[in-house]
């Protein structure tokens, strides 16, 4: 058990009674506000300070490191995931992929690097079709050797790295790999997902990998080592992300994922060839800032498209305590999942201007009434085709970090290994994804399988700059699906209702798409659920993945950051050592 003490108890108790006063519960921790007030930009460093977010203590300070010894947002970010690949594998690895927004603070430019994982050259477009020309169920297809997707997150760090990085690539595993040979602390959270109900928890590779000394699973305080780990950093380290797709460790891959039933095409030829795409930010106005997420095939039109129809209400005006403010959120949810499902993909003709067109959100904006009406259908955006019907399973298992750097640049960074676990399928200490159960498995629609594609994804890694594009912060969230409304939902607490991050992050998510409307019910006040059912938004308790909100903004010169209560993550800011002159 950890003893806070008397003074951390009270800002807790703090924090409490104002969720409370806003009309929700304070059921979970809460972390320390800072003073809350509208977000401002940096034209450069804070202070000379740096500042990171992530899942896991371990994690935030492997990135910590490297920004002490001048490493740039980018080193930090391969330290981080390479030790998320340890301690939080049923989230992310080395065996996935990742969306990377990188703000640069010289340019002011807003670069998207997608290390999103591609289907191999020799899939089928029914691969996830059973004999009777049915989908299979997603226990089948997620287990099976086909779920795996070619894993791009390593080679898309290594092409940000080479035009980014400040230090070596040979130093950003050190911690990844002293970690992984002297163990780390299983949380309860870990715990919970070893011992969970999903399909991979019983996977072989799992059972064999999550057992402690005396042979049992896994408990919370355990000490979990993992050598094979320790060995595949290191000669990561030395050889380069090739180390990745080719030689030893791409043919382990490729064995792997071609044992059991529905077995992959995957071969050494698809590793080799896989690239990272490198993206202009996809950036939209809203208010006096101005949002930039990953375009497709991630879903960040979706959030600029929410975000636009949200400008266009007055949920900013009536605050988190009004049950209409919540009403109106989730109107404007179910219409932007309706056209996020409809049209987005990884194919060259998703209406991105037309779902952002002014005119188009407008008339959008015009369907949100003060009751919650039948489940809308997809609009159509100008230069939109005809709506398909989406039959895509999204699962969670992802996480989210955010840096930035002593000369201001900044990255956000979501990172996937798609479903609990990926696969359940391991090699050199790593799980491998099953990001190809992403594809909707209806072989039709923006969303189908084909040789090279990449799946759609929820990810929507975002950083917020000012009218000048001057930073001003950073979010993302994991969450499958949900991650939309996670990360809308924590946007519209601290640039609406000016809530410290902390705040907005804690605020109870409300996910509404399509008929189902689901969210924390024990974070609402029975007062609040009341009035908003009364308008017909029923909340029912959420299943999945809770979200795992990481951001930051400036305000008043200082960094405003938090990490989401419901994980294990923190969040810290350093101040950085001068640069040494030379004598």
């Amino acid at each position: 058990m950890i003893h806070l003490p008397a003074a951390a108890l009270r800002v807790r108790g703090t924090i409490a009674l104002t969720l409370v006063a806003l009309g929700v519960s304070a059921c979970a921790p809460a972390v320390a506000p800072q003073a809350a007030g509208p977000a401002t930009s940096a034209a450069g460093p804070v202070d000379g300070q740096a500042f990171v977010a992530a899942a896991h203590p371990l994690a935030v300070e492997a990135g910590l490191n490297v920004l002490r010894a001048g490493g740039s947002a980018v080193d930090a970010a391969v330290a981080i995931q390479a030790m998320l690949s340890l301690v939080e594998p049923q989230s992310s690895g080395l065996g996935g992929g990742a969306f990377m927004v990188r703000y640069d603070a010289k340019t002011r430019a807003v670069t998207v690097y997608d290390g999103r994982e591609t289907a191999p050259a020799g899939v089928r477009p029914d691969v996830f079709i059973g004999a009777d020309g049915k989908p299979i169920g997603f226990r089948t297809a997620v287990l099976s050797g086909s779920a795996t997707g070619v894993p791009g997150v390593v080679r898309m760090l290594g092409l940000a790295h080479q035009r980014h990085g400040k230090l070596a690539w040979r130093n950003l595993f050190g911690d990844a790999a002293q970690t992984a040979d002297r163990g780390f602390v299983v949380t309860a959270r870990l715990e919970r997902f070893v011992h969970g109900s999903a399909p991979q928890a019983s996977a072989p590779d799992v059972v064999a990998y999550f057992r402690n000394e005396a042979g049992e699973k896994i408990r919370a305080g355990d000490r979990l080592r993992n050598p094979a780990y320790a060995a595949f950093v290191r000669r990561l380290a030395a050889g380069g992300p090739e180390v990745m797709y080719g030689g030893e460790t791409a043919k382990r891959i490729v064995a792997r994922v071609r044992q059991g039933d529905l077995a992959s095409t995957m071969t050494e030829r698809d590793l080799a060839a896989y690239r990272p795409v490198v993206r202009e930010g996809l950036c939209n106005p809203y208010r006096v800032y101005i949002l930039c997420a990953p375009p497709p095939p991630s879903s960040g039109v979706g959030l600029l498209q929410l975000m636009a129809m949200v400008e266009r209400t007055d949920i900013g005006t009536r605050g988190p305590s009004d049950p209409l403010a919540w009403v109106k959120y989730a109107e404007a949810s179910r219409l932007m999942y309706a056209d996020r499902d409809a049209y987005v993909g990884d194919t060259p003709d998703v209406p991105v201007k037309g779902m952002l067109d002014p005119a188009y959100v407008a008339s959008r904006a015009t369907l949100i009434g003060e009751r919650a009406g039948p489940a809308p259908k997809p609009g159509t955006p100008p230069g939109a085709r005809t709506a398909s019907i989406d039959a895509t399973n999204e699962v969670a298992g992802t996480s989210h970090f955010v840096v930035v750097d002593g000369e201001g640049n900044a990255v956000s960074m979501t990172t996937t290994v798609e479903s609990l676990f990926g696969s359940g399928r391991m090699v050199d200490g790593f799980f491998l994804n099953n990001q190809m159960t992403d594809f909707s498995f209806v072989p039709s629609g923006p969303n189908a399988i084909a040789p090279g594609k990449r799946p759609r994804s929820s990810m929507v890694p975002t950083v917020i700059l000012d009218r000048d594009r001057h930073l001003v912060g950073a979010i993302g969230s994991p969450g499958g699906n949900a991650i939309l409304g996670y990360v809308s939902k924590a946007l519209i607490g601290a640039l609406e209702w000016n809530l410290p991050m902390a705040e907005a992050i804690a605020l109870p998510n409300l996910i509404a798409r399509g008929d189902s409307i689901n969210g924390e019910t024990r974070r609402f006040t029975p007062k609040l659920l009341s009035a908003m059912a009364a308008r017909g938004v029923t909340v029912r308790p959420g299943a999945g993945e809770d979200s795992g909100l990481h951001g930051v903004l400036i305000r008043n010169g200082r960094f405003d950051g938090a990490a989401d209560p419901r994980r294990d993550g923190v969040a810290r800011t350093i101040t950085l050592a001068p640069p040494r002159t030379r004598q």
